[in-house]
């Protein structure tokens, strides 16, 4: 069971450029950065994200989108509650994110 996990940040009006384009390097790398304990090895399977460029408008401010894939349950719940990479980039993001929006899902299942 693959749960797909998506980030929609909106920056604060007043984030650098260079800011901005460090947090999404950082946000990218968590794919390597994130450690299992028990395995010692990276867990996140899949990673991408980038800059809005969506013609439709609907974008509501946010101004950058982020996927990762994790295996299961378990993955994702270590990553969001536990890992101190994760903990750590959350913690870079105080004052500078306006909002932010996340949406997981399993594939297929409705």
């Amino acid at each position: 069971m693959t749960i797909i996990h998506i980030v929609l940040f909106e920056f604060k009006p007043t984030t650098e450029l260079e800011l901005i384009q460090e947090v999404c390097k950082n946000m990218l790398a968590l794919r390597h950065n994130c450690v299992h304990p028990r395995t010692n090895r990276p867990y996140i399977i899949e990673s991408s994200g980038g800059r809005d460029n969506s013609p439709e408008g609907h974008q509501g401010g946010f101004s950058h989108g982020f996927v990762s894939h994790f295996a299961n349950e378990q993955d994702r719940r270590y990553y969001i509650e536990e890992d101190p990479a994760h903990q750590a980039f959350v913690k870079s993001l105080d004052g500078i994110i306006q909002n932010v929006r996340v949406v997981d899902y399993e594939p297929g299942k409705y």
